[in-house]
């Protein structure tokens, strides 16, 4: 039998779950809100029962999103903070694209990259939000003019397309960085990884200035 191997817990079973509901509720989000943006996207309202069940579940799943995304917030805010190596860490972009990171400043637990999905997720999911309320007929139809609502069906789109481009961003990143994505869906990383993707994250937690779980592994 090999011996066990030491690995570091990036997310507890709270991060990812609440990660996961977000998720969920924001794919859900973009195939309910494609549906009614183009009538050759209709029939993605299928997957709902209909146009009708789209229509009517959308803004309810999301208040579910801002809810969760604000237990991201609340969870992730500090770490996401951007400091003086983030911007070093973006003018070597070149060697990031091309997974060269022997010429890439290490980072911390979370990289310029990852911050910039976190900020502009935490910029438009309220956009989204309130922008949405705006154009909610069953609730706010009557206390909205069409004016307002025809404002905010326009900012509610681009803020869509924006949220979707961040999010295929997110995705490809995560598929793109070997084990990334076990990270979210197991819990931990090897110190190797971490070495690799985020030295002075593993530098901290060997100094004890983190408190990241160290467990074994079989």
């Amino acid at each position: 039998m090999s011996p066990a191997k030491t690995v570091i817990v990036r997310y507890n079973r709270v991060n990812r779950v609440n990660h996961w509901i977000t998720a969920i509720c924001f794919v859900l989000l973009v195939l309910s809100g494609l549906s009614m943006f183009h009538p050759l996207l209709f029939f993605l309202s299928g997957l709902f029962g209909g146009g009708q069940w789209a229509r009517a579940v959308h803004p309810w799943i999301g208040v579910v999103l801002l809810v969760s995304y604000l237990g991201l917030i609340v969870q992730f805010w500090r770490e996401n903070l951007v400091h003086k190596d983030d911007v070093e860490w973006m003018k070597q972009m070149r060697f990031v694209v091309a997974n060269d990171e022997a010429h890439v400043p290490p980072v911390g637990r979370n990289n310029a990259g990852q911050k910039f999905v976190f900020w502009s997720m935490t910029l438009l999911i309220p956009v989204l939000f309130f922008s949405g309320l705006l154009i909610w007929e069953v609730y706010f139809g009557e206390a909205t003019s069409i004016p307002v609502q025809r404002v905010a069906v326009l900012i509610h789109s681009l803020a869509a397309v924006a949220a979707i481009l961040v999010w295929v961003v997110h995705v490809y990143a995560a598929i793109w960085v070997r084990n990334s994505v076990r990270a979210m869906t197991q819990g931990y990383v090897t110190p190797g990884w971490a070495w690799r993707h985020h030295r002075k994250w593993l530098e901290e937690i060997a100094s004890g200035h983190d408190k990241a779980t160290l467990r074994k592994r079989p």
